[in-house]
This record gives structure tokens, C-alpha cells and sequence, in this order.
């Protein structure tokens, strides 16, 4: 099977994807040992330790169920604190279990693009992460993927899986270290959500301002499961496509995403998600929050309605701050059968300029008036998030409201 999957990655390493800025990848080396600093928490600088924290991450491992952490291309920590939850390096997980042979790559075709087949072609791990059945893991599992080393390529294949009847909350911090100018993350994802089993995935990235970023994701979700996806990206990054695909293969089965960008000049973001709702009862919700202080969004949304008695909806709504910025809209309503229940709303402008002065007429300054306004349209309360995770979300846009305005 590996060398079919190789085969397949060969053929495909010079295709590019559809969406997106094409990416040079001989541009960027990939580390060997030899040029990689030891390994252990301890060996990060307080420097290091500061911008990771920023996106999420307690090194300290306070009120965790496990926890991740990879720099580059190497393992630095790995722990579980609670039964019936495993948490695994990936090369690690597949010496140790056969059957997931039947899962790698199913999700996210080998030879998608020049992306997945880097991935299999030079794999640097990545983690596995797995809820067994009956098992619900309300405490977080925090997962990081740390770039530390200047112009090189961090190629991660990851794996989760929620058994039947489970529960996973994960939070996953992405950053780069602050010396640290240019790289390119290519991640490769893949989501399997059981009978009944609920999942909650949230990401807060935290890159550098010339980085590339290709995540490259794909869920399955099964009879009355549950998948939730968070995506908050607030600083600076060249360049991030994504766009994960999610097979709603059994009945009840349901997948909300939820996003909140920020692009300042020179950024530009393409994002978005696509549900394929292939059983009956089946119910997606695609909603992005995007601001663009200069640089460029292409907010992505594709529902498809193969059964009949489906509701989805997709909701774009889209605030340009400044005369330069760029913000696309491109939802998608494909319905297959009658009886589907499909809707989207985009909207996309500027604060309205009597906002500003009803606020002003009440004693806050101009600037005091935008960022109200401005984090009144990020608060996003999201529906099933554990408090912990919102508190994290709500942190994160706290902390880049200066950088906004």
C-alpha cells in the first residue's frame, strides 16, 4: 500500500492546486538532525515560550487531557493524562496499529496536489490522536506545530480519530518562532468522526509575515456524529489556502465551521469549507467572520445536498477597514434532491459612518468607537465550544485589536 500511496505522490508532485498562490517548494530546505537544536521543553527560549502561548498552548500542561508538540521536524513532547485517550507521534501510531492503514490518505487523496505529495513524499510526522469508545475527553488536548528554523519546509501528516459514542476537544496552536521570516507548514489532516462521537477541533495560528501555508484536510462523519471546526487566524502570513472537505456519510450526522480572519497588507487568505451532505437528516453550517486592513480574503463556502430532507447554511459577512483591502465572497448551494433546506448570506462592507458618530455622540473617541464596533463583529459566540476554548478565541482577538486599527 505505501508504495502505491508513493506511486501515486510521484506522479502528482509537480500539480498544482486550483486555489491559491502557487508555492516554489525547492525554495525551502527540509532540516535534517544534524541541524536542529536539542530536544525538550526546556530547550525553548523564553522567547519561544511567549509566541507560543500566544496561540493557545499551556506548556505547563495545566488541566490538559494529553498533549503535542513538535518543532520542525522533531518530536519535543508527547504525554496523556487521561484513560481511554491516545496520543501518539504518527510514525509512531502506524508501527503500532495495522488497521490504520485503512484510514491514511482516505480522507485527503495522496496526489490531490504537489502539496499532499510533498507530504508523503518527504513525511516529518505529525500527530495521532485518538478517543476510544465511550470515552468523553472534555479536557482539552493541545496539540502544537512549531516552526523554528528560517526558510525551511515542516511536512505534518495528522490523524484523529473520535470511536463510537466519544467525546474529543482539541485546541491546536500553529506558530513560528519570532526570529523566524520566511517557511512554508504544509499539513495534511484527516477527521473520522464515528457513530454518535462529537469532536471539536480548534485552531489558532500564529505565523510569520513572508510564510506559506497549505494545510490540506478532509472529515468523515458518521450516524449522529458531530463535527466542529474553529479557525482563528489574526496575524501576519504570506500566504493560507484551505479548504477541508466534509462527507456527511450517515443519517443525523452534522458539521459546523466557524472562522475569524484577519488580513493586513501583504496577506492573503483563502479560505473556506466545502460539506458534501450525502445521507438524509444530515445538517452543515459554514459561518466566517473576515476583516481586511490591506491585504486580500477569498472567503470560500461550497454545501452539497445529495439527499433529500437536508438543511445547510453558509454566512459570509465581511468588514474592509482601510481603501486597499480586498475581500471575496464565493458561496456555493448545490442542492441534488428536492427537500433540501439550502441558504447562504454574504455581506461585505465598511463601518457605517453613523455607527462611528452614535458612538462618538456618546463620549468615546473615533478610535474608541471603531475597535467597539470592530470586536462587536468578531464576537462570535460559538454554539457547543467548551468555555475554555472560547476563552481562548475571545483572547486571541483581544490581543490583535490594536493591530487591526
Amino acid at each position: 500500500m505505501s508504495e502505491v500511496r508513493r506511486t501515486r505522490a510521484q506522479q502528482a508532485k509537480d500539480k498544482k492546486s486550483t486555489f491559491g498562490t502557487d508555492v516554489d517548494l525547492l525554495k525551502y530546505q527540509l532540516l535534517s538532525d544534524d541541524k536542529t537544536d536539542p530536544l525538550g521543553l526546556d530547550g525553548l527560549t523564553h522567547e519561544d515560550r511567549a509566541k507560543i502561548i500566544q496561540s493557545g498552548i499551556d506548556l505547563d500542561d495545566q488541566d490538559r487531557a494529553g498533549t503535542f508538540f513538535q518543532t520542525d521536524h522533531r518530536i519535543v513532547h508527547c504525554a496523556v493524562k487521561q484513560p481511554g485517550l491516545e496520543v501518539l507521534p504518527m510514525a509512531q501510531a502506524l508501527k503500532e496499529h495495522a488497521w490504520l492503514e485503512e484510514l491514511y490518505w482516505q480522507a485527503v487523496p495522496v496526489d490531490s496536489d504537489k502539496y499532499t505529495a510533498q507530504a508523503e513524499l518527504h513525511f516529518q510526522n505529525g500527530y495521532f490522536i485518538r478517543a476510544l469508545k465511550g470515552q468523553r475527553v472534555t479536557t482539552p488536548i493541545q496539540a502544537c506545530l512549531y516552526m523554528k528554523h528560517d526558510n525551511t519546509a515542516q511536512n505534518v501528516h495528522n490523524l484523529i480519530v473520535a470511536e463510537e459514542g466519544s467525546e474529543l476537544n482539541i485546541i491546536t496552536g500553529c506558530a513560528t518562532a519570532p526570529s523566524l521570516q520566511s517557511g512554508i507548514h504544509i499539513g495534511i489532516s484527516e477527521f473520522y468522526v464515528k457513530r454518535g462521537a462529537k469532536l471539536t477541533f480548534t485552531m489558532i495560528h500564529d505565523w510569520a509575515e513572508e510564510v506559506m501555508v497549505r494545510p490540506r484536510s478532509g472529515i468523515v462523519v458518521e450516524e449522529d456524529g458531530l463535527f466542529l471546526s474553529n479557525y482563528v487566524s489574526l496575524k501576519p502570513v504570506r500566504s493560507l489556502q484551505m479548504y477541508p472537505t466534509t462527507r456527511l456519510i450517515g443519517p443525523g450526522a452534522v458539521a459546523r465551521f466557524h472562522s475569524i480572519l484577519l488580513a493586513p497588507p501583504g496577506c492573503e487568505l483563502d479560505t473556506g469549507a466545502r460539506v458534501v451532505l450525502e445521507a438524509s437528516n444530515t445538517r452543515a453550517e459554514i459561518i466566517s467572520r473576515t476583516i481586511t486592513t490591506g491585504g486580500v480574503i477569498k472567503a470560500r463556502g461550497h454545501l452539497v445536498g445529495l439527499k433529500p430532507n437536508v438543511k445547510a447554511h453558509l454566512e459570509c459577512h465581511g468588514l474592509i477597514l482601510t481603501e486597499e483591502g480586498i475581500i471575496h465572497a464565493i458561496p456555493e448551494l448545490e442542492a441534488h434532491r428536492s427537500g433540501a433546506e439550502m441558504s447562504h448570506e454574504a455581506a461585505v462592507g465598511k463601518i457605517a459612518e453613523e455607527e462611528i458618530e452614535y458612538l462618538m455622540a456618546r463620549g468615546l473617541s473615533e478610535e474608541e468607537a471603531t475597535a467597539t464596533i470592530v470586536r462587536g463583529f468578531l464576537n462570535v459566540q460559538i454554539e457547543g465550544l467548551p468555555p475554555e476554548l472560547q476563552a481562548k478565541v475571545d483572547r486571541a482577538i483581544e490581543e490583535s485589536e490594536k493591530s487591526m486599527l
